[in-house]
Parts: C-alpha cells; sequence; structure tokens
C-alpha cells in the first residue's frame, strides 16, 4: 500500500464527546480532496473510551501517556506516513475548504501554516476580551493557533517539532522556526473550536489566569502549575 499524502494527527485525552464531531468533519474534508490521507487519533491515557469512539470511527490510534501536549504531537507525527502534516485538536471542526486549502499551500511551496479561530458559542465579555486579545496578538504576529497548524513533514524534522520543554503555547515556538525555512501562510475560513473552557470556569478566574499567561510569556508555560485549564482533567 502506497504511503498516504497527507497525515492529520488529533492529540487526545478524554475526548470522547467531542471527537466524533471533529472525525465527522474531517472525513468529509478528506474525502474531497484529490490525495490519500491518513487520520491519527493520540490517545493520551484516557479512560472515558475516546480509543473506542475514535477506533469505532474507523480512524487509527496510538496509545499511551505523555501527559505533556507537545510530546502527544510528536508521537503522533513520528508514527505517521504523509509527506504533509496537519495537527488538528480533538475539539476543533475544520471546514473542507480550509483543510483543502492548507493542502494547496504546501503543494505550492509554503512551508508551514494554519488559519483563524472562531469559538462554537457566545462568550461572556470576560472571557471575550482575553480571547480577543490573544487571537489578535496571534494574527498580527502570524502565529498558528495550536488547535490547527499544518506543515510539510520535511519542515516540521528541520525544525525540530513542537518543542518539549512547553507545556502550553508550544505551537509559537514551532511558527517561529518554520519561518526560517520558509513561506508560513494562514488559510481561510476559519476553523471552530470548543467554547468548553468558557461553560466549564468561572468567568473571572479564567480572565485573571489568561492574562496572567499572557503577561509573564514563555517562562509561565514550561511547567504544569498554573496550566489547568490545559491539565485539569475538566470536561463536561
Amino acid at each position: 500500500m502506497s504511503a498516504p499524502t497527507l497525515s492529520i494527527v488529533i492529540p487526545a485525552w478524554n475526548e470522547a464527546k467531542t471527537l466524533p464531531a471533529t472525525l465527522a468533519a474531517l472525513r468529509e474534508a478528506t474525502d474531497a480532496l484529490d490525495c490519500g490521507a491518513e487520520i491519527l487519533v493520540v490517545d493520551d491515557g484516557s479512560d472515558d473510551g475516546t480509543a473506542s469512539v475514535a477506533e469505532a470511527a474507523g480512524v487509527r490510534v496510538l496509545s499511551g501517556h505523555w501527559r505533556q501536549i507537545a510530546a502527544v504531537r510528536n508521537a503522533g507525527a513520528a508514527a505517521t506516513r504523509g509527506r504533509m502534516l496537519v495537527f488538528v485538536d480533538a475539539d476543533t471542526i475544520v471546514p473542507a475548504e480550509t483543510l483543502a486549502r492548507a493542502v494547496e499551500a504546501m503543494r505550492s511551496g509554503a512551508v508551514g501554516g494554519g488559519a483563524n479561530v472562531a469559538i462554537d458559542e457566545p462568550a461572556p465579555w470576560a472571557i471575550r476580551l482575553p480571547l480577543w486579545v490573544f487571537m489578535t496578538t496571534y494574527r498580527l504576529l502570524g502565529y498558528a493557533a495550536g488547535c490547527f497548524v499544518f506543515c510539510t513533514r520535511e519542515a516540521f524534522e528541520q525544525a525540530g517539532g513542537f518543542d518539549e520543554r512547553f507545556y502550553a503555547s508550544e505551537e509559537i515556538g514551532l511558527t517561529k522556526r518554520l519561518r526560517e525555512f520558509g513561506r508560513f501562510e494562514k488559510v481561510r475560513p476559519p476553523v471552530t473550536t470548543s467554547a468548553r473552557k468558557v461553560r466549564l470556569y468561572r468567568p473571572w478566574p479564567l480572565f485573571r489566569q489568561t492574562v496572567s499567561l499572557l503577561l509573564q510569556g514563555p517562562a509561565a508555560w514550561q511547567s504544569r502549575e498554573g496550566l489547568g485549564i490545559w491539565y485539569d482533567g475538566r470536561r463536561e
């Protein structure tokens, strides 16, 4: 069997609820492409049936226990074979047009890229403000949001993959390194990610934590401490 051209890596920790919609959208998107594609769910020690949900959807599963998002993404990349890589969060819906434009960008010489991000429902103003600041900063600096990042395998390997010193915002470092090797492109339309963190956390504590992380910068992302949004295990 020939190797797929495109490999989609989905890191997942207790994502049995969100995964079906994400996989359905990706199936629709890959079916519309003119290249072979594989989808890999990297199950990071889930205990809610995430692996079974992925297998029932007909996708391959890699199971392990990393508890560090950059390491999970890197493990997924190492276990796939495509010349083009796409990293998608398990709670993110990728339109077929967005995926097609990412593939087109890489075929036309881009080393990587991302997309703007929308959330799946309105949020309280206390969350909209830091979210706007966060996404505006990413847009102005040209970073790819972590829920949707694409790159060629060659560029990914040259860049050294995701930096496993970081427990969050690992996509920023990868974006910076990829740009050293060529064009980095943002594609449209936006992907849609879940607003569940807004539903699971009270607005003001989430606001304070988000602003604190932005102000502290990279040093704050090299430990799980203070990163409960990503690592405390809350799920709906």
